[in-house]
């Protein structure tokens, strides 16, 4: 029956050839994020499409990524960037079609890039066939239907509020309710329904058999709500996510669902993963979702959402590695996605952005880097009200509306309509001057961001005490400066960040045989060694600023 529902299977044709089988390549892989919409356009009509993506994998390649993220590109009416799915078997038209899916893995897999896809199992699209008959008054048991409260019944069911503003209850002509976790148009499934299981499980069987790698779960930390659908009792309840037990999120019955996934993906050949976009109280919450028999890697949000601040920093990392490897997986690093400010905004400039990533990619664990992080794109702040399409912004509650800033098109030449986006302009937008950030610009120049990050992901590679080498040991350190070192056999490696605006002298790392690997700092404000300027024996490491030295 759930084969019905949606498009008919392609015929695949024949085994898709995978990158080299390395064991546990997610523990420490570099895994970059395409926003499908606006990486590349094929066509002309000013949307990323899946062969413009394909078409620009090389430059992922070049850069040093181990495998690339897809955001969903599903048959959807798109009212929140795709995650209202219609077709969970279907490209939507606007990215092409399947073909160009299976086309797109096979030239990853050429490439030695591994593929991840979105699976979106909170909720569907109001448009998804499975709503459709809701609506008309069948298989209401997929979703969350219920009456409302109050003697005509015109009360929501319970206090709960969407995580994009308003109330998450809709009401629907006969007098029922539905909820919503997110925008009124992406209807919440209900995973206690044996036919939502089934229809998830065929999904993913699609797309493991097309040859893709894993998937990212969206939501991973909903589907599951507490029996009864208690009140939450306060306001502004999206401001509690990750703060505090709710209960439509982190529910424990999630597990489940998650355990039986990790078996199914380990009946596939090539070592297929999965990652959740999970967000829990405590670390130690977060830690559940990645026990051995659950997923693979669960996005670390605290240090996202963690200031350009040593001692805060120091602290996330500390708790970060305690939780994960206290049941044996790997921690994940991440600056920026598409739902965030980019972080050369937020963390106040690309001083500290380039110093933000150098520290990031020395961690033990799986990094995450967003598209156009790499050429140190800002935030676009300054685009028309009327362009704007985040769904929290059109309800002028919720998150702060800044989402559509993060996902501009990125440029890829010094001129042209679109910076060599696409032949027919942009679907937001790019700032002037965008050209002196493309990839044509950067590429060549030593002291680029762009160099910076192919350096950066060569070293991290090649050395063995990066990557999923040594511990973090932390060394003594001023005020306001991180110092870590990492060994295994083979080497090791000392990263200093200096979170301050002010140059810092410290003893030289490693001693006399420390040697210089690497510095964030830009090409005119290099790492001082020791001479004139200081005692011998001592660098003087320059504000806002990250360096790793060879011991």
């Amino acid at each position: 029956m759930a084969h019905e529902l949606t498009t008919p299977a392609r015929t695949p044709r024949g085994r898709r050839p995978a990158p080299p089988d390395r064991p546990y390549w997610w523990r420490d892989a570099v895994i970059y994020e395409v926003y499908v919409r606006s990486f590349a356009d094929s066509d002309g009509d000013g949307i990323g499409d899946l062969r413009g993506v394909r078409e620009r994998l090389p430059h992922l390649a070049r850069l040093g990524a181990d495998a690339v993220w897809l955001t969903p590109f599903y048959a959807s009416p798109q009212a929140d960037g795709g995650y209202d799915v219609a077709d969970h078997r279907a490209v939507d038209p606007v990215f092409g079609d399947l073909a160009d899916a299976d086309d797109l893995v096979r030239a990853a897999h050429g490439l030695g890039l591994r593929v991840i896809v979105d699976v979106v199992p909170n909720h569907t699209s109001d448009r998804h066939p499975w709503f459709q008959e809701a609506l008309a008054g069948t298989g209401r048991d997929r979703y969350h239907f219920h009456p409302g409260k109050g003697p005509d019944g015109s009360l929501p069911p319970n206090d709960w509020e969407s995580v994009f503003g308003g109330p998450a209850w809709t009401r629907v002509p006969d007098g029922s309710w539905y909820l919503h976790l997110f925008a009124p148009q992406q209807p919440d499934l209900n995973w206690e329904c044996e036919e939502v299981w089934a229809e998830f499980a065929s999904v993913l069987r699609f797309w493991l058999d097309l040859g893709v790698d894993g998937f990212r779960v969206d939501v991973a930390h909903g589907m599951v709500k507490a029996p009864g659908l208690p009140d939450v009792g306060s306001r502004e309840q999206a401001r509690l996510i990750g703060a505090q037990r709710l209960p439509f999120f982190d529910q424990d019955g999630v597990h489940e669902i998650h355990r039986g996934w990790r078996r199914l993906l380990d009946s596939y050949e090539g070592r297929r993963i999965a990652v959740a976009e999970a967000w829990a109280p405590t670390p130690e919450r977060l830690a559940l979702y990645v026990r051995p028999d659950e997923l693979h890697q669960a996005f670390n949000f605290p240090y996202l959402q963690c200031p350009w601040d040593a001692d805060a920093l120091r602290r996330v990392i500390d708790e970060s590695l305690r939780a994960t490897e206290s049941v044996g997986a790997p921690a994940t690093w991440v600056l920026s996605n598409h739902d965030v400010v980019r972080h050369t905004t937020r963390l106040g400039g690309l001083r500290r952005a380039r110093a933000a990533a150098l520290l990031t990619l020395a961690l033990p664990g799986s990094v995450y880097l967003y598209q156009g992080e790499e050429l140190g794109l800002p935030e676009v702040t300054d685009l028309p009200d009327g362009l704007r399409q985040d769904p929290a912004f059109h309800r002028g509650e919720g998150q702060d509306g800044l989402r559509d800033g993060c996902r501009v098109p990125i440029p890829w030449t010094r001129d042209g309509s679109s910076y060599g986006f696409g032949p027919g302009g942009s679907w937001l937008p790019q700032p002037e001057g965008w050209g002196a950030l493309s990839v044509a610009a950067q590429t060549g120049d030593p002291a680029s961001t762009l160099e910076l990050y192919r350096a950066a992901l060569a070293v991290r590679r090649e050395h063995p005490a990066l990557g999923a080498g040594g511990p973090v040991e932390w060394l003594p350190a001023p005020r306001g400066v991180l110092a870590f070192r990492r060994t295994a056999e083979g080497g090791g490696v000392v990263c200093v960040a200096n979170t301050t605006d002010r140059a810092v002298r410290i003893p030289r790392p490693g001693g006399p045989g420390g040697r210089l690997l690497l510095s964030g700092a830009a090409e005119e404000e290099p790492v001082p060694e020791d001479g004139p300027r200081g005692p011998a024996g001592t660098v003087t490491v320059a504000p806002d600023s990250c360096s790793w030295w060879a011991i």
